[in-house]
């Protein structure tokens, strides 16, 4: 497959996006950028959550990690269902009770001003790190596969990427991304099904053949319970749990989509159907990942060392043009769906929690918000750099995890405000929440280190809990009794 055929197909993939922003940001005004205007359908905005929680890293990521890590993950994808009722049936109630656009207001109004622009920055900060992360993998790949043939270095791949998301975001903000996400969402599971398609097909298997190809590799195995490691069991499952609720009902790039539909009773149904959505498209990538690995073996191929690059190098050299076309629409509706509504909600995150201003002031603040998104593109193309000087895939997962701390202070956070009547002195917050992800850091390195004090223990997805429990007693620590007369939910 030439480079240039797979420069028209993702230029006719991306005028078909401009066509969408054209559509839906038609005399769009603050509340269209911000909320949708209120109008998004619960079924889009489920559909098109898919392209937010599987980034280009689960599209890559996950089905070339099959061979070291088994179906391990489906523990944690269990847990995110229990994540997503919770989400469901306690924050989202309080988050249209108080009628938030940003979710951060709440920590404002429960706690003060130091409070929500702390949970402001640790949002801001994990979704800058997580997005540059994800940008980084599929830009790589199409930088590998694509445009190094052409010349093209890499600062410029990455740029074009940004300033094509920009252009389709910057104006009709969230109405835009609901629609452009449910698309996106659609090619990208396309993807994946056709490429189990083209694998079955290759080695003449039915439904009852994939099922027992995928059990005679040897890699589908799916719970362990050896509790000092990891992978053990009840680990992922209420890691995942709580990596459910900070990474979308505590994140304001999952929420502020929820936040758009007509109602809370649809933005449930939204969510209760994503939650088993998600279930079904997770079983498909690791199936997939188990496939790939079968399919090299019957060729005798000898595969990438690293798990992230077999997806890619099998299917532009092995399964056929139209394989590697559909790799490369789903890779690169993976890599738009990642990063293109960090930009939208990190502006309005920053627009609200940070500067304090109101979203119906249609007028005097569009330079400002045009302005914080622009920056914002800026700062999320030297982040992906940052990653491109190290040049190692590898430490994607490990940038991905030192992420995950960042959440912690969050979870403690809502967990203080929700659980207890207490008010924790505002001006202290900050420094329980750094001095929490602090404790957490130096545990996931001592964890990484394989420290002797640890007696063989392994750091897993429980570190977010551990560090939403030492916020939450920090937060005790410097609070004081009180009513809760400042809590606006009226």
């Amino acid at each position: 497959m030439s480079s240039t055929f797979i420069l028209l197909c993702i230029a006719g993939y991306f005028c078909l996006l401009l066509l969408i922003a054209y559509i839906t940001g038609r005399n769009a005004d603050s509340s269209a950028y911000f909320l949708g205007s209120k109008q998004s359908a619960w079924y889009v905005v489920a559909f098109g959550l898919i392209g937010d929680s599987l980034s280009g890293i689960t599209y890559i990521s996950v089905p070339g990690s099959v061979k070291a890590a088994n179906f391990n993950y489906f523990q944690m994808v269990l847990g995110y269902v229990i994540g997503y009722w919770a989400i469901s049936y306690i924050l989202l109630p309080l988050y249209y009770k108080m009628q938030l656009t940003s979710i951060y207001t709440y920590l404002l109004n429960r706690i003060g001003s130091v409070s929500q622009k702390t949970g402001a920055f640790f949002f801001i900060l994990s979704r800058l790190i997580g997005a540059g992360a994800r940008l980084f993998l599929a830009a790589i790949v199409l930088q590998r596969f694509v445009f190094e043939g052409l010349g093209v270095p890499f600062p410029v791949t990455v740029a074009t990427i940004i300033a094509l998301m920009l252009l389709y975001t910057y104006r009709g903000g969230i109405k835009t991304l609901v629609w452009t996400d449910m698309m996106q969402s659609s090619f990208l599971l396309l993807g994946v099904i056709l490429t189990i398609l083209f694998i079955a097909r290759e080695m003449q298997l039915d439904f009852g053949g994939i099922v027992q190809t995928v059990k005679d590799t040897g890699y589908s195995q799916v719970f362990f319970w050896d509790w000092q490691a990891k992978n053990y069991f009840w680990k992922q499952f209420l890691g995942g749990a709580f990596i459910a609720i900070c990474m979308t009902g505590l994140d304001q790039n999952m929420m502020q989509k929820n936040l758009s539909c007509k109602s809370l009773p649809e933005a449930q149904k939204n969510l209760n159907a994503f939650s088993i959505i998600v279930v079904v498209v997770n079983l498909f990538f690791l199936t997939l990942g188990a496939l790939l690995y079968a399919y090299a073996a019957s060729k005798q191929l000898v595969v990438p060392e690293r798990g992230d690059e077999l997806f890619p190098f099998l299917a532009f050299n092995h399964l056929g043009q139209f394989a590697g076309l559909v790799f490369i629409i789903g890779l690169t509706a993976a890599t738009f769906n990642s990063a293109d509504s960090v930009l939208t909600t990190l502006t309005t995150s920053f627009y609200i929690d940070f500067l304090g201003q109101a979203t119906d002031d249609e007028n005097s603040h569009r330079r400002l918000r045009t302005g914080i998104h622009i920056s914002f593109a800026v700062i999320l193309f030297l982040v992906v750099l940052l990653f491109g000087l190290f040049n190692d895939q590898s430490m994607i997962f490990t940038v991905m995890e030192i992420a995950g701390i960042t959440y912690g202070p969050l979870l403690g956070l809502f967990a203080f405000g929700i659980l207890t009547s207490r008010i924790p002195a505002d001006k202290l917050v900050p420094l329980i929440c750094m001095g929490s992800a602090g404790i957490c850091t130096f545990l996931y390195l001592s964890s990484k280190a394989k420290a002797v004090w640890l007696q063989g223990y392994q750091v897993g997805a429980e570190l977010l809990i551990f560090n939403g429990i030492i916020t939450f007693i920090g937060l005790l620590i410097i609070s004081r009794k009180r009513e809760l007369s400042r809590l606006k939910v009226d």
